[in-house]
């Protein structure tokens, strides 16, 4: 590429109405999650949000794409994405909000990793990274480090900022992981599997560290569940889908830095979370970074 090529943005090529509603979607799920845990115990919401999410994709599976057709192996594979992808990547998530790790901050970690994502490939798999990349990467590390400060608190202590490190890394190893899959397996009958796959596990896990469920309001728990499932699980799919449909491969990508100040926003009106200055900062820095390391040239 020459130097008097335009210079790329991050939405270059992006569909604007798909991507927004991604965006937003995407970024209420870190209102919501909190929201859940606060009304009932992180493993037995992801239970009731994956159990929930699997039945309202079966009927639409079956509906739009006829009969599950799959190889015992493709199976494995699916099923060991959606344990990584959903399970793990939830689980450490939803632990590190009862703790107290705020919504922007989990959007924040989140967001990085389409940039993880492309240094891990780089590391692992020996592909192509960039300087921008890397340079990308360490200028979003580097405001994640501002928006902590000295106290921690915010992040849930120790304990909840190694579980949120820990759900990025889940995130970025399941993205790389759905190449592992392929596209042999269609993708709604893909996510109906995966999110069945989670719960026999959750439910054991659940039973094991938080005993029998216990909810603090009904009301409040029915409608984080029934947003987590049928709006982040379902609609988020189907907004992915079109977004990739209209947008190319890397278009969900090119929108992950808008993640966090749309959370951002949400948390405040929703949750009453309020940011410092130097928070702020930190925050415009790393979305800075990130919108670098992945933007899309036309």
């Amino acid at each position: 590429m020459t130097s008097r090529a335009p210079a790329a943005t991050p939405l270059v090529g992006v569909p604007f109405w798909p991507a927004a509603a991604f965006v937003l979607v995407w970024s209420s799920g870190y209102v919501a999650g909190p929201a859940g845990v606060e009304v009932v115990s992180p493993f037995w919401v992801l239970v009731l949000r994956f159990a929930v999410a699997a039945l309202m994709l079966y009927p639409l599976a079956r509906l739009t794409r006829g009969a599950l057709r799959i190889s015992r192996e493709d199976l494995v594979r699916v099923a060991a994405s959606g344990l990584v992808m959903n399970g793990l990547l939830f689980g450490t998530m939803y632990a590190a909000f009862e703790l107290g790790l705020q919504a922007t901050l989990g959007a924040l970690l989140h967001s990085l990793s389409p940039v993880l994502t492309a240094v891990l490939a780089g590391v692992l798999l020996g592909e192509r990274l960039t300087r921008l990349q890397v340079v990308g990467f360490v200028v979003g590390v580097a405001g994640v480090v501002v928006v902590l400060g000295p106290d921690i608190d915010r992040a849930g202590g120790v304990a909840g900022l190694l579980l949120g490190v820990a759900s990025l890394a889940c995130l970025s190893l399941g993205t790389l992981g759905q190449r592992w899959i392929g596209t042999r397996t269609d993708p709604i009958w893909s996510a109906t599997l995966q999110c069945a796959v989670c719960v026999p596990p959750l439910v054991v896990l659940a039973l094991a560290v938080e005993g029998a469920p216990s909810v603090g309001s009904p009301v409040d728990a029915t409608v984080a569940v029934l947003w987590l499932a049928g709006v982040n699980s379902v609609l988020g799919l189907l907004l992915l889908g079109l977004l990739v449909r209209r947008g190319g491969a890397g278009a969900s990508a090119s929108v992950f830095f808008l993640m966090p100040p749309v959370t951002a926003v949400l948390a405040w009106v929703l949750l009453d979370e309020r940011l410092t200055g130097l928070a702020v900062l930190g925050l415009a820095l790393s979305t800075v970074g990130v919108a670098v390391a992945t933007r899309r040239r036309s």
